[in-house]
């Protein structure tokens, strides 16, 4: 089974709750909603609602151009950055970027994120402190539509969703213009080379090259 900690720090999201009692960290896309509409009370007197159900941290930095779409928590010394576009249903957690043209969808940044040039960030889970390189997209719908299995150690597993981007776990490293295909997993610490096309489950601790060409970190 693939528990939550074995790929994200719970320590370093809002979020944490909605983790907790899941098998598998996809299964909070739908409640992500939900989870923001629900948590006011608790984020303190340092959040203020910039609009209704859109809730910021008085410390976050937010262009004038960007766009916030509620519901959405933004965390304490985050950036929003010009042209960003935040569609709603979005976890920003703390010192995230969010940046120049980069589209955040039903997703949970965890805290140190960074999604700074041109990326599509959808129905996805990014663990603490990974980063997307310029123009990388988390596909979210299968060309032929239906619905997702995801992969897991060789496992496959069906994941009663019709939309999910990917799974990162803690500090990834996702190579510019990579497209991470619907339902991708990727562990903890693992590197993706630029201009990947990845499917399926990347193992922590591991640079991948190519769909056949996964060795591990050394570093």
């Amino acid at each position: 089974m693939l528990k939550c900690f074995d790929l994200l720090d719970l320590s370093h999201t809002v979020a944490a709750e909605l983790f907790e009692n899941c098998r598998y960290p996809w299964e909070v896309l739908p409640e992500i909603k939900s989870f923001i509409l629900g948590v006011q009370s608790a984020l303190g007197a340092d959040y203020i609602e910039l609009s209704p159900h859109v809730y910021a941290h008085k410390t976050a930095e937010i262009a004038p151009s960007a766009q916030i779409c509620a519901p959405c928590i933004i965390g304490a010394g985050a950036e929003i950055r010009h042209c960003a576009f935040i569609r709603g249903s979005a976890v920003i957690g703390e010192n995230c970027v969010v940046g120049n043209s980069t589209e955040v969808k039903n997703s949970i940044l965890f805290d140190g994120v960074k999604a700074p040039h041109y990326n599509y960030i959808g129905d996805s889970v990014l663990g603490f402190n990974s980063h997307t390189g310029a123009g990388t997209v988390t596909s979210n719908v299968k060309s032929l539509k239906g619905g997702l299995t995801a992969e897991y150690a060789g496992v496959k597993l069906i994941t009663g969703l019709k939309k999910f981007g990917a799974v990162l776990g803690d500090c990834v490293e996702i190579g510019c213009n990579s497209v991470l295909n619907p339902a991708t997993v990727i562990g903890k610490n693992s590197v993706v080379y630029p201009l990947s096309c990845v499917r399926g489950y990347v193992p922590p601790n591991s640079i991948y090259k190519g769909q056949n060409k996964i060795t591990p970190r050394l570093e």
